[in-house]
């Protein structure tokens, strides 16, 4: 598997790779077909000494993208937990997989093939049902126009990127910060 770890707010060292590598290696056993996996390591600086470190986590198995974010005290602890998450979700998976072959009345099989991945994620959220359908009109924008909205609404804000031209959803983050998202046409 590639493996790309980048620190923000902090050097990344030897020991430290070494540290990560070792632990998203453990996970192969779970599911050997991951291709690809990014983690980012950041330190922030907040009041809550329990947050200052943040590990994300994005393992790709053949376009089925597992993602996990954490916080921690430490940079090793944030690290522990960002795996022990991606672990969880790993499993539960791997027991949809082996669920639904000895449903079909099938042996659970001894490899996990990216179709059988793709299968056990659900095409719809597992809980709740669509209950509401809203329609407004998005007028032309700058994001800081959009971010100037949602200080006034209170709620994550779509628009239409007077710019690009493209359909742009922008969102307050923990850390008090803005985010934005543009999306992209993704290809299987």
């Amino acid at each position: 598997m590639d493996l790309l770890i980048k620190g923000k707010n902090l050097e990344v060292g030897d020991e430290v790779r070494r540290y990560v590598e070792r632990k998203i290696g453990r996970l192969d056993r779970y599911l050997p077909l991951m291709s690809e996996g990014t983690i980012e390591l950041v330190h922030e600086p907040t009041r809550a000494a329990s947050d200052q470190f943040v590990a994300q986590a994005t393992l790709n198995s053949h376009g089925v993208l597992i993602r996990s974010e954490e916080r921690a005290a430490t940079l090793y602890a944030a690290i522990d937990a960002v795996v022990d998450t991606l672990h969880r979700q790993l499993t539960h998976f791997k027991g949809k997989i082996y669920q639904r072959a000895r449903a079909h009345g099938g042996r659970p099989p001894k490899e996990i093939s990216a179709d059988m991945l793709a299968a056990a994620i659900p095409e719809s959220p597992p809980q709740g049902a669509l209950v509401r359908n809203k329609r407004f009109d998005i007028k032309p924008m700058s994001p800081e126009e959009a971010c100037q909205q949602i200080e006034l609404l209170g709620h994550t804000f779509f628009f239409l990127n007077a710019d690009t031209q493209q359909y742009n959803v922008v969102y307050r983050r923990r850390d008090g910060n803005y985010g934005l998202i543009e999306p992209g046409l993704a290809l299987r």
